[in-house]
């Protein structure tokens, strides 16, 4: 409760398990961010398909594990989580694949309540920052921007707009993220 007088926003990185922890923050998030890779591998942490049609069948644990939750937050204060599904790491190539994890994501947000957002494309640059511990955010720390750095932090930006947070407003005066 005193942590909460005194911050905006708390962001909490869980892993993807049934977690007493991850409970504890379900169960109290206003936003849930589930980013996930383009692939049925992460897809079946919240969903699983017919190896045929590629039809949702069910929705998997962790679905379950916030359904639970979001429940349990209506009962206690009347209000519920935003949970966004940002699909990250995507290809820059289109492929039967990825339409059909997009499809099934389609359908498991009818079923769960979860809305899905575009993340970020598979590149070189998140590889080169990480070492560093360097995010695109860290703007004098990038040096010459090629257009690779450019079309990222374009990817980031509506990454962000999609998640529709009451912080966007506050960054910066004009909203941009990127602003010196």
């Amino acid at each position: 409760a005193a942590l909460s007088e005194d911050v905006d926003d708390l962001i909490a990185d869980t892993p993807g398990r049934d977690d007493v922890f991850a409970r504890h923050l379900a169960t109290s998030a206003d936003t849930l961010v589930t980013p996930i890779n383009d692939s049925f591998i992460d897809f079946d942490l919240i969903g699983q398909v017919d190896p045929e049609t590629f039809q949702v069948t069910r929705p998997s644990f962790y679905s379950e594990l916030i359904w639970d939750a979001r429940k349990t937050r209506a009962k206690t204060d009347g209000r519920t989580m935003d949970w966004i599904i940002l699909r990250n790491r995507l290809q820059h190539v289109d492929a039967h694949n990825m339409r059909r994890v997009g499809e099934a994501l389609t359908q498991l947000s009818r079923r769960v309540g979860f809305r899905v957002i575009p993340g970020l494309g598979e590149r070189v640059i998140y590889r080169e920052l990480f070492p560093a511990g360097l995010t695109l955010l860290d703007k004098a720390h990038l040096g010459g921007m090629g257009i690779g750095h450019v079309v990222a932090r374009q990817e980031l930006r509506e990454a962000m707009g999609g998640l529709s947070l009451p912080v966007r407003e506050r960054l910066h005066p004009d909203g941009d993220l990127f602003a010196a």
